[in-house]
């Protein structure tokens, strides 16, 4: 059942696993990821969600975050961009490369009956999943889930009613949720290219490394 909701932090995962943003509602906000063992909490990263795009700016340190990377995903065109400001410079994936399917997590279909869609991301049949009820989080009003994979792994998933996108998640290894949340539509240009920026390959990125900072 969806590999034990074994959910990823903002700054890579979170954004392999969200479902159909169409018509939702926008809102940008805070994402706060913890490691459970170590209680390690990172450095906020910014969400903001667009009609059917999302705009990711983590603040952790390596990765495409170490480089100022940030993420544009275009559900419609199913493609999404690493912008690289720090290079004014932009890698985009090939369309299709980005499914629905798998974002289909942080915002599935029907947050009342959220179960199916997350049971279609499981690696191994036989976990499972049930709705729990309603509770608050954060003073919003959000529907709890309770997930076992078949592996034993267990999560807990909270999704907000008016957002319809996953406010809170608690796991084995792993806890995250969203803060400071600004309803209201979010500005076109925060899920364009600049125009001043030009495209590169993985390839011509690994070959020109980011010089470090005075």
């Amino acid at each position: 059942m969806m590999g034990g909701f074994r959910v990823r932090n903002l700054g890579v995962g979170i954004f392999c696993c969200l479902s159909s943003l169409l018509f939702g509602q926008e809102f940008s906000a805070d994402w706060i990821s913890t490691r459970v063992q170590s209680n390690e909490t990172s450095t906020p990263g910014k969400i903001y969600v667009g009609k059917d795009k999302i705009r990711l700016e983590p603040k952790e340190s390596g990765g495409m975050a170490a480089m100022g990377g940030v993420m544009i995903v275009d559900l419609s065109a199913q493609t999404s961009v690493v912008l690289l400001p720090q290079r004014h410079a932009y890698i985009e994936t090939m369309p299709g490369r980005v499914s629905q399917h798998t974002f289909s997590f942080f915002r599935p279909a029907d947050i009342e009956d959220a179960c199916p869609d997350w049971q279609k991301l499981a690696r191994k049949p036989g976990g499972s999943c049930h709705k729990v009820g309603h509770e608050m989080v954060n003073g919003r009003d959000a529907v709890k889930y309770e997930g076992t994979s078949a592996d034993g792994d267990t999560g807990d998933v909270w999704l907000d009613t008016k957002l319809r996108f996953v406010v809170q998640y608690k796991g084995k290894n792993s806890s995250g949720e969203l803060r400071n949340i600004q309803e209201g539509s979010q500005p076109g240009s925060l899920f364009e290219i600049p125009p001043d920026y030009q495209k590169m390959d993985m390839g011509g990125m690994m070959n020109h490394p980011t010089p470090p900072n005075p």
